[in-house]
């Protein structure tokens, strides 16, 4: 059996516009927007992606750890096994 693969690339860039007067205020963190993204945005982002690539029949999903931070990286393997009768097959086994 061979084996192919394309990489498809879905890149975020996180940014925050900071007006001078916050960073003079001594309460100001600095990160929070960031804490925001991490726990109010990403998971219900990635948790819609899988929901989506569950509905289609032929196709499963999983993340891969290529050892990278999950907070810079993750990666969703996407795959489609051919040949197992589902429509749209060009081949059988």
């Amino acid at each position: 059996m061979e084996t192919r693969d394309k990489t498809f690339l879905l890149r975020f860039t996180l940014e925050a516009e900071i007006p001078d007067a916050l960073w003079e205020q001594e309460d100001f963190e600095e990160d929070a927007w960031l804490d925001e993204w991490e726990i109010g945005v990403k998971p219900g982002l990635i948790r819609a992606v899988f929901t989506h690539l569950r509905s289609v029949p032929a196709w499963s999903a999983r993340i891969r750890n290529r050892g990278v931070s999950p907070l810079d990286e993750i990666e969703i393997v996407v795959s489609r096994r051919l040949g197992d009768g589902m429509e749209g097959d060009d081949e059988a086994e």
